[in-house]
């Protein structure tokens, strides 16, 4: 008998990133010399105290069932976290925590979406943001941008892509993959085009928020303009800023309505978060943090590194980033350069740089961007001297 597949999973495509990042250890395994400049994860080990506040968890069996939402205690850490970094107001009714920041998107499209609705996402954008929207029914209409306009819409953009049709923008800013960020001001100039347009929510994106080294503080656009806060939902995590990428907690703030109805679907689907990740959570958040500056000041050596040496490479391009661990740079030039049938474009060339010279980076292509590749620098700066010196021989031998 054959097993029939819905038309849902089949419309939808595995994670690109994902599986470069399964080709590098396959090609690993099998005894070759790769650098894995894939996976978006920072290679540092979680920082010692949260491991001994799940620690703490397990030994005080705290190993049950939990609210759906999450225990009070993070909560609380979470909407102190937004008073003390992001002067944002909430309740605990409005606070969901999911299973990762990814596990909080879904929620939130598959609680506000119907079909025919259309959402406006940037691109480069995180590969998942699409398939997302297609999996509610919804028409992700992508915006495309370029490096000329520094990887970010304009108001008159906005303002022209806008139907009656139109219920959702994402904006993740410091940007997967381009790591650029939006100024207070350019936020503000998007929310007054979103004020002729009450019907129209924002999603901001924030998991990169903590990474971050533009002279500008951070903000997001509930905090540059306030008339949007209860427009806007925020979404956030502990993954990136803590190294908390397999303990999965993400979480959700936002108007009290929709949160309910995100409750409402996580309960049908995973319940609660893992509840010894739960008290992991409370302890980075509330504890000291150090380790997060730490982080970010080693992530912002490698990127200022890598983005000088690949701006010296004949055929590659790119504009310094403002935050994350990414740098995300024009290959067109080196596609031409090597002038071989079977290197075409973006996709082909980094299947090429893996097969070649072991160096693993995620096409452009992937984030609807082709022309371009990402290169994830949250790699020591051996690696990422050695992925210098191997795509410098690709430009000198062609």
């Amino acid at each position: 008998m054959e097993i029939q597949l819905s038309k849902r999973i089949q419309s939808i495509k595995p994670s690109p990133t994902l599986a470069v990042s399964a080709k590098a250890a396959e090609l690993k395994a099998a005894g070759k010399s790769i650098i894995a400049l894939g996976a978006g994860e920072p290679d540092f080990a979680t920082p010692q105290h949260i491991k001994e506040a799940a620690k703490h968890a397990i030994d005080q069996d705290f190993t049950h069932y939990t609210a759906v939402d999450g225990i009070p205690e993070l909560k609380t850490a979470i909407i102190k976290k937004f008073q003390r970094d992001n002067q944002l107001e909430y309740t605990p009714e409005q606070i969901l925590v999911s299973c990762g920041a990814k596990h909080s998107i879904f929620n939130l499209m598959q609680s506000m979406l119907n079909p025919g609705d259309e959402v406006l996402i940037p691109s480069p954008y995180w590969v998942s943001y699409p398939d997302m929207c297609e999996l509610a029914g919804a028409k992700p209409l992508i915006m495309h941008t370029g490096i000329k306009q520094n990887f970010k819409i304009t108001a008159e953009q906005l303002a022209a892509d806008i139907t009656p049709r139109t219920r959702l923008l994402i904006l993740c800013t410091p940007s997967n993959p381009t790591g650029v960020a939006y100024t207070k001001k350019e936020l503000s100039a998007l929310a007054e085009v979103l004020k002729l347009h009450p019907l129209i929510t924002v999603m901001s994106d924030d998991i990169y928020e903590h990474i971050w080294w533009a002279k500008e503080p951070f903000s997001n656009i509930a905090m540059a303009v306030p008339e949007l806060h209860d427009r806007t939902i925020v979404i956030n995590g502990v993954s990136k800023a803590y190294a908390m990428t397999g303990w999965r907690i993400g979480y959700a703030a936002g108007p009290t309505k929709l949160i309910k109805a995100m409750k409402k679907m996580q309960g049908q689907s995973t319940t609660n978060p893992c509840s010894i990740s739960q008290k992991a959570a409370i302890a980075a958040l509330d504890g000291s943090q150090s380790c997060v500056t730490t982080m970010r000041d080693e992530f912002k050596k490698r990127h200022d590194y890598f983005y000088a040496e690949i701006n010296k490479i004949e055929g590659l391009n790119c504009i310094p980033a403002d935050g994350a661990f990414y740098v995300f740079f024009q290959v067109d030039g080196l596609i031409e350069k090597i002038n071989l049938p079977e290197v075409k474009d973006d996709t082909s060339l980094a299947e090429y740089l893996l097969e070649s010279v072991g160096v693993a980076v995620v096409p452009g292509t992937a984030f609807g961007a082709p022309g371009y590749a990402r290169a994830s620098v949250a790699t020591s700066m051996e690696n990422l001297q050695e992925a210098i010196s191997r795509l410098q021989s690709v430009a000198n031998s062609s």
